[in-house]
């Protein structure tokens, strides 16, 4: 059974009725298929999704994002990947299945993929927490983090997550602190690392993952430091003002491309990836092969450079900089006034200019 959102009640009456007219014997007095009905009910439906999917607002694009039926990692690393190997734990506490990792191989190379997953129905939702990660979930990817960066394996992340999990637990075990390091780990990393956002990207439970080279994000994904109810709830006080929120979070992946907080926009089919997953797969598998390749030729220093760069980057202006070429550094740029203070020649002259001018006042 196909699952609509609330601004796709056209998009179902017409789905209904191309079923019952290929259907037509479940109907009193059809004997044989309308196929020409059928072609021009179809006709109507494509031109339908057009029209609703290339004007989504962002609230929309959310309800999109969080679509029940929508792929998730499993499904990209079941489809994706070969020879997959699951490892667990982080040593320390426990396993979370919240996230899935593991070494594997993508066109015959070696790759760790790490995948937020949410689960297809309610029991498996359950069992993987909804996609929250606990602070073990994130101290077990910097366990297998720095394990690929040893052996110069390449990193590809699946984000998926409504953000970190909020828990007494968690918080006890010390998430924020949890999330801290692997954004830390991240950013030293001396490896090629691909996060791709396919629905939601929420708040440090994203980030914590995502900070990586290259950031790409599904078409009808989003990709915010908290949900829309969230920030209607703490702004207005209200989270019936989640459209308002969504608006002025700039959360789709159109609107983050152009702040270049992201490096990518995937294609989803007509009316989402649910609709078309095959698609959907060689879509990602294109943009991955890609941004390896990109990364072949470059030394390991230039790769942790890069991923460095694009960070300090963001949101930065040409109002008080004048390149923008390097951000490799944020310590201060002395100017030439200072550096003549520095000079130890003018430091003894500055003074013995002072002690003179105490036996002066002195003298007087």
């Amino acid at each position: 059974m196909k699952n609509y959102l609330n601004f796709e009640n056209e998009i179902k009456n017409l789905e209904n009725e191309i079923e019952k007219l290929k259907d037509p014997y479940n109907q009193e007095g059809l004997s044989e298929v309308d196929t020409q009905k059928i072609s021009s009910t179809q006709a109507e439906l494509d031109e339908k999704l057009k029209n609703i999917y290339s004007n989504l607002d962002p609230w929309q694009t959310t309800m999109v994002a969080r679509h029940e039926d929508r792929p998730k990692s499993k499904f990209f690393i079941d489809n994706l990947f070969e020879d997959f190997i699951s490892l667990s734990g982080d040593r320390h506490y426990g396993e979370d299945k919240s996230v899935l990792t593991g070494f594997a191989k993508f066109k015959g190379n070696s790759v760790l993929v790490i995948g937020q997953e949410k689960g297809e129905d309610l029991d498996s939702r359950i069992e993987r927490n909804f996609g929250m990660m606990r602070p073990e979930g994130y101290r077990k990817t910097i366990r297998l983090m720095n394990l690929a960066n040893k052996f110069n394996i390449p990193i590809i992340s699946f984000i998926d997550t409504p953000g970190a999990y909020p828990g007494v637990g968690a918080e006890e075990r010390g998430q924020a602190e949890a999330i801290a390091k692997s954004i830390e780990c991240c950013m030293e990393l001396k490896v090629p690392t691909i996060a791709i956002i396919i629905g939601e990207g929420g708040s440090g439970g994203a980030i914590a993952l995502a900070s990586s080279n290259k950031v790409i994000m599904f078409e009808n994904a989003i990709y915010s430091v908290i949900s829309p109810e969230g920030c209607a709830t703490i702004l207005w006080r209200d989270p019936k003002k989640m459209l308002d929120a969504a608006k002025a979070m700039k959360l789709s992946a159109k609107d983050l491309l152009k702040l270049k907080v992201i490096d990518e926009i995937i294609p989803e089919p007509l009316g989402g990836a649910h609709r078309d997953r095959d698609t959907m797969l060689e879509n990602l598998k294109t943009s991955i092969t890609q941004n390896l390749d990109y990364f072949k030729d470059l030394s390991p220093e230039e790769i942790a450079n890069e991923r460095k760069n694009k960070f300090l980057k963001i949101g930065r202006n040409d109002g008080f900089i004048s390149t923008t070429e390097d951000f490799s550094s944020l310590t201060i740029k002395k100017n030439k006034f200072e550096n003549i203070l520095k000079s130890k020649k003018i430091q003894i002259c500055i003074g013995i200019s002072v002690i003179l001018l105490g036996l002066i006042f002195l003298i007087i």
